[in-house]
């Protein structure tokens, strides 16, 4: 894949490309994109993948003024226009997925279809019930655990990592908890104007996700009209990261259709 820099709106940030044919932008998670390569490879074998860094994250700048989701979603109208992106497939995991819902529910001229791997972003419940587990009251594994099925993937060894990449991690992490503080990971008029998403959506939940629940995907389904939700078994909060092969056939079928 082409890493690659890139000025949208007076801001640089990260751009990975790869693959060619009809555009898919995808929007990474709030961990950042260290490890969605696997993944986007598969994309890669149909589409020409668009996968920026958000900014804040990774090596992205971060402008003072970029405060919130909303700062975020204009962004990536704006680099939608730049590259001029027609008739693409939008795919946000996470974070993502709330950052494509944002950017939907303000304009989908310039996508066909969308997929959101275990999004975050709405609330549903009355306000004294947690509808996204609160990852910061807890240590690392305890979160590792809620993320990820596979003990594989919970025990990573990050002194194996070089300097660069230990920043950007830290720098994608600090971001996430900023831009998903308060409210805590949720935009309280979110789930209210989820029936501006006009296209076809497909919510791809991991079956084990213990960050936000399958309940809650399918209470996210329900609110955009014509929604359907698909479970990917042996997987938690990142199936693409655990199963990318699977979850890459998911979205190409649903995609391609």
């Amino acid at each position: 894949m082409d890493a690659n820099s890139i000025e949208v709106s007076g801001v640089t940030i990260e751009l990975r490309t790869q693959g060619v044919g009809r555009s898919l932008l995808y929007l990474h998670g709030g961990m950042g994109p260290d490890r969605d390569s696997a993944f986007l490879d598969a994309l890669a074998a149909e589409y020409h993948v668009v996968a920026p860094t958000h900014p804040g994250f990774g090596g992205s700048d971060w402008p003072r003024e970029f405060r919130t989701v909303d700062d975020l979603a204009y962004f990536y109208l704006d680099f939608a226009d730049q590259h001029e992106i027609q008739d693409g497939v939008l795919v946000g995991a996470c974070f993502g997925g709330w950052l494509a819902s944002e950017i939907l529910i303000r304009s989908s001229q310039r996508f066909s279809s969308a997929i959101l791997i275990g999004t975050l972003g709405a609330k549903f419940s009355d306000h004294l019930t947690r509808d996204i587990t609160d990852i910061h009251g807890l240590d690392t594994a305890e979160v590792d655990q809620l993320l990820f099925s596979d003990q594989d993937f919970r025990e990573r060894d990050l002194t194996t990592l070089d300097e660069a990449a230990l920043t950007g991690i830290a720098r994608s992490r600090e971001a996430f908890t900023y831009f998903g503080w308060k409210p805590y990971m949720h935009n309280a008029g979110l789930a209210r104007w989820l029936h501006r998403i006009d296209i076809p959506t497909l919510l791809l939940w991991g079956a084990h996700d213990g960050f936000v629940t399958t309940k809650y995907g399918s209470q996210f389904a329900e609110a955009i009209p014509g929604a359907k939700l698909d479970t990917i078994a042996d997987a938690s909060h990142y199936p693409h990261v655990e199963r990318p092969d699977e979850t890459a056939t998911r979205i190409l079928a649903f995609a391609n259709c």
